[in-house]
């Protein structure tokens, strides 16, 4: 009894940093954010949400959460195929390893740097613009651009499908192979496993990373602001616009509210996610 006490001081005692430097970087940041939404010169204010859910603001959450579904969705079914194609591998083939290595930094990539690689590649004077102009074929004149909505899915796509893939690859490696076999010998079809066997069992895991990927796409910010030059009516591009005193006086608490609603969004899907990861784990011990 006295071994497992010191085991537990020990622990509690080695997690101290770590609930310090989440006190100090996240909650004491976010509770102040909260505070100044409803805080301000003129005293206690409640019209703020108000305004952050209505008329234009209410335009950026509703554009925002199209770009972080759509791009979730597109790269959660693109990730999810390309794990199975790199599954079938063995774990000493070239491919899976340069597949991923790749995922391991594309996953990360964003910013600038992403926004410039593919204005080098797909702006107006893009190496492969350049080229589809040279076979005939327009970009520009179909209509895709890279400060449009579907330019920026591409963009996001980027680092959607390789986290996807990342967050997809541990739990198929975790399913049994005893599953495949006991399904074939009753006569089932390796669709048939899949489709009963194999997608419900992974549903949770499935869930988590595209909620993942909503919350990574939603809360983007460097790399659609460098592709739209500024001119993006995303939530975090707004968020950016008020705070730094592009409007009335007076009005920053607006800014904080559009922080503060994005955070409950946000918690939600954490808490969904976390939900999830726990009905996984379940599954994974069976």
């Amino acid at each position: 009894m006295k071994n497992l006490t010191n085991k537990y001081t020990v622990g509690a005692i080695a997690s101290i940093p770590f609930f310090l430097l989440t006190g100090i970087f996240m909650i004491w940041p976010a509770l102040t954010i909260v505070f100044k939404t409803f805080i301000t010169e003129e005293g206690l204010r409640f019209d703020s949400i108000g305004r952050a859910i209505t008329g234009t603001y209410q335009d950026s959450f509703w554009l925002s959460i199209q770009l972080s579904f759509v791009s979730a969705v597109i790269g959660g079914i693109a990730g999810l195929y390309l794990a199975l194609l790199v599954g079938r591998l063995k774990p000493t083939s070239r491919i899976r390893i340069l597949t991923q290595s790749w995922s391991a930094v594309a996953s990360q990539m964003g910013g600038v740097p992403l926004a410039f690689a593919f204005l080098s590649l797909l702006g107006t004077q893009g190496l492969l613009t350049r080229i589809l102009n040279d076979l005939g074929l327009n970009i520009m004149d179909a209509g895709f651009s890279l400060s449009s909505f579907w330019g920026w899915v591409v963009v996001y796509c980027y680092f959607q499908i390789p986290l996807m893939f990342l967050i997809v690859s541990p739990a198929m490696s975790a399913m049994k192979p005893a599953w495949l076999e006991g399904a074939t010998s009753l006569g089932a079809s390796t669709a048939v496993y899949w489709r009963r066997i194999g997608f419900p069992i992974l549903s949770p895991v499935l869930l988590t990373g595209l909620l993942l990927l909503f919350v990574n796409s939603f809360s983007a910010y460097a790399t659609v602001y460098a592709l739209s030059s500024g001119a993006g009516q995303l939530v975090p591009l707004q968020i950016r616009f008020i705070l730094q005193g592009n409007v009335i006086t007076g009005q920053a608490d607006l800014g904080y509210a559009l922080v503060t609603v994005s955070m409950a969004l946000l918690l939600v899907a954490m808490v969904s996610i976390t939900l999830l990861q726990r009905k996984f784990a379940r599954w994974a011990d069976k």
